[in-house]
């Protein structure tokens, strides 16, 4: 049974409890996938999230760094493009040391930013995105910029401002505030 199937399904449960009747809400019986290492829960926002992954401890001190803390808990929703340690890895030698500096917040506040999209943007709908736009969908960031959506071999992929590209490896681990999507490299926005 496909995801949505059991989603909708798990919608309509009703559990007797103490002679009431209690409605299950939807999202707490869905199942997101296990992003570094940890589970996942979609009654948790994005931060709560991912500072259980081990895959994203550089992503959360640069969140922590830029005083993003407050806004990515906040209500959203927000769709995030979150790279992994080792997309941190492949920038140049020192950049990330150079970014958590005080003084390139704002730099880093930028860089952050572009990873994020208004609103809880699935997969599913990226895919019809890029079909009704002839193989492209362009997301405009928070930062202001705007990535490009393009599907390859079956994949996401994202194309910075710069030219850089990012592949989709985890999508869809759904938060109380949006969803997440894991990305093997940093956007960089011009």
């Amino acid at each position: 049974m496909n995801r949505f199937k059991t989603v909708s399904l798990s919608a309509l449960l009703v559990v007797g409890m103490a002679g009431s009747v209690v409605a299950i809400p939807a999202q707490a019986q869905m199942k997101d996938p296990e992003v570094g290492g940890a589970a996942m829960y979609p009654t948790k926002n994005i931060v709560e999230n991912a500072v259980n992954s081990k895959d994203h401890t550089t992503l959360v001190a640069a969140v922590k760094a830029a005083g993003l803390v407050e806004t990515l808990e906040g209500k959203g929703p927000f769709t995030v493009f979150a790279p992994t340690n080792e997309a941190f890895d492949k920038l140049p030698a020192g950049t990330v040391d150079t970014l958590l500096k005080p003084e390139n917040k704002d730099q880093l506040v930028k860089v952050l930013t572009y990873h994020v999209v208004p609103g809880r943007v699935t997969s599913k709908e990226l895919a019809k995105m890029i079909k009704a736009g002839g193989g492209k969908a362009t997301l405009k960031t928070v930062e202001g910029g705007s990535l490009t959506a393009t599907m390859m071999g079956g994949k996401i992929m994202l194309t910075d401002e710069k030219g850089g590209m990012a592949t989709v490896t985890i999508a869809d681990v759904y938060q109380s505030n949006g969803v997440i999507h894991v990305v093997d490299s940093v956007l960089l926005p011009n």
